[in-house]
């Protein structure tokens, strides 16, 4: 069986890269390499799904959990798909496909053909491997494009991001240039348009400036759209055959799209403003993409790949997030002996909501740093509010120089990061694994944020615990990637959110944290080591 010649092919394959299911000197092990091979091509073999979690980020520096789905792949005498993110696309066909192919010990074994494209080739005796990245993939397979055939195994690699992926993608937006083109191909109907984009300037304009710069369409906001539409395309038939007459392709399929999407049921419909400039972009998104990916999962049999996806193994809140019924299920943990962690988390700190935190908070991170002074190693501070960001920069840049950095990647060896969570996530990657990551608050998503207001009123609606299926998983998902780089050099994490102490909910945090030592105290010899 496939499951078998995978196996022994991988287990050749880490024998010769001295990358063993044992510890291997100087680097080190996975030791689910080969469980995860079995896993892929017993998939392949049935056309069954399956949904992995590796316990390890795609962006790690020490593991590559992929060869353990590409030699399954590319033994399959079938032709298979591999989804995946541009970069990581390009990770495979520049470093672990050509490991593989380079390898005396799978000599013979792989002739597969592999390409990277955007169509399924034209050829019907094709039974190679195509990469294709998440936004083709699925743009193709909820707008039913027909440029990937049905019943093709399909391997997608990082579904951490898969809800975000399908948000993007059903997301329709009018850009300020979509009305400038409006008013140039339809002059006959400007007082219209003017009339309506005059409209909508004052009303977005009228309401108070947020950090976000966005905010949800009011009734009266929403009025002025559904009025402009039906005054410039639905008053009569002569009316709509001139307009579709005038308009060209691209901007009546975007006009199209954007009202297609404005009309389906459960969308958040919001509008994202630049103050600067007085201009503003009109957006629909769904406030849930259960519903729009459940309906692709039965055309083809899917390998679903993510890092930390659910606390459960069968991961049910992951699946209810994304539309997937009963499958197969596994949950690999990360490795106590490679990947433990030392959690400092003190107790008695001040709640992050209360005046004193942010004192508590500097005094807190000055103690790990002057402990740690002498000791080689990046060291994160992962603030997300935005003032006390920028405030905590300034205070330890006064006092240790340009070692303090904030949200940059040019940092030394030594050196001191400031950054909020998103910018930790885009470039946690070509950073260095920090030694120290200290962490202010969990990432919790605001409910001042427009946009989280708006799922959480959609959960609300619904009847639906949106603090258990929406805020948490995103929290720890976003906590559990962010760690992963501390994990590959066994350093220290400090948590200074007391929430944790005293929420119901602490107790999924420590384990999404797990495996980790914890402490309440500054150990000298943590960070000495």
């Amino acid at each position: 069986m496939i499951e078998v010649e995978a196996h022994n092919l991988l287990q050749s394959f880490l024998r010769s890269r001295r990358v063993s299911v044992e510890t291997s000197p100087g680097k080190a092990s996975w030791p689910h390499y080969l469980t995860m091979a079995r896993l892929v091509a017993r998939a392949l073999r049935l056309g069954r799904s399956a949904l992995i979690q590796t316990g390890v980020a795609p962006v790690s520096h020490h593991h590559s959990y992929r060869f353990s789905y590409l030699i399954p792949v590319l033994i399959w005498s079938e032709p298979a798909l591999i989804v995946a993110p541009q970069w990581l696309l390009t990770e495979l066909q520049q470093e672990e496909i050509p490991q593989l192919f380079d390898s005396q010990a799978l000599d013979s074994h792989l002739d597969k053909s592999i390409i990277r494209g955007e169509v399924w080739p034209a050829e019907s005796n094709f039974d190679g491997v195509l990469l294709t990245t998440p936004e083709e993939w699925l743009s193709d397979r909820l707008g039913g494009e027909g440029r990937f055939p049905a019943n093709i195994p399909t391997i997608i690699d990082g579904v951490d991001d898969l809800e975000a992926w399908t948000r993007q993608q059903l997301t329709a937006c009018i850009q300020p240039q979509d009305w400038t083109q409006l008013l140039q191909q339809l002059p006959q109907h400007t007082d219209i348009i003017r009339s309506a984009k005059i409209l909508l300037t004052q009303a977005i304009f009228q309401r108070p400036a947020n950090p976000y710069h966005c905010h949800l369409l009011d009734q009266h906001e929403q009025g002025i759209l559904e009025q402009f539409y039906h005054d410039l395309f639905e008053v009569e038939a002569s009316a709509i055959a001139g307009v579709n007459d005038s308009l060209t392709p691209e901007y009546r399929e975007r006009w199209s799209q954007f009202w297609h999407q404005w009309q389906a049921e459960e969308q958040l419909r919001w509008v994202k403003v630049n103050r600067h400039q007085g201009t503003f972009s009109l957006y629909c998104s769904p406030a849930n993409v259960s519903s729009s990916l459940s309906e692709i999962w039965p055309h083809q049999p899917v390998v679903l790949i993510g890092g930390a996806l659910d606390l459960e193994k069968t991961a049910p809140t992951y699946r209810q997030l994304v539309g997937l019924e009963e499958i197969t299920c596994v949950k690999f943990s990360p490795d106590r002996n490679s990947q433990l962690i030392q959690l400092y988390l003190p107790s008695g700190l001040p709640l992050p909501n209360t005046p004193k935190f942010q004192g508590a908070l500097i005094e807190e991170i000055r103690g790990l740093l002057s402990i740690g002074a002498s000791i080689e190693g990046l060291t994160v501070l992962l603030i997300e509010d935005t003032p006390l960001r920028t405030q905590i920069g300034a205070v330890f840049a006064g006092e240790l120089g340009s070692r303090v950095q904030v949200e940059t990647t040019k940092v030394d060896g030594r050196g001191i990061l400031v950054a909020g969570w998103e910018f930790w996530r885009q470039h946690q990657g070509i950073l260095p694994p920090p030694h120290l990551l200290a962490i202010a608050t969990l990432p919790l998503p605001s409910l001042e944020h427009p946009l989280v207001a708006g799922r959480v009123g959609y959960y609300k609606q619904n009847h639906l615990d949106w603090f258990r299926l929406y805020l948490l998983p995103t929290a720890l998902n976003e906590l559990q990637r962010a760690v992963a780089p501390v994990r590959d050099s066994q350093g220290i994490v400090a948590l200074f959110d007391s929430r944790v102490l005293h929420r119901s909910y602490g107790e999924q945090v420590l384990a999404a944290l797990s495996p980790m030592a914890r402490i309440d105290y500054l150990d000298t010899t943590w960070l000495s080591r």
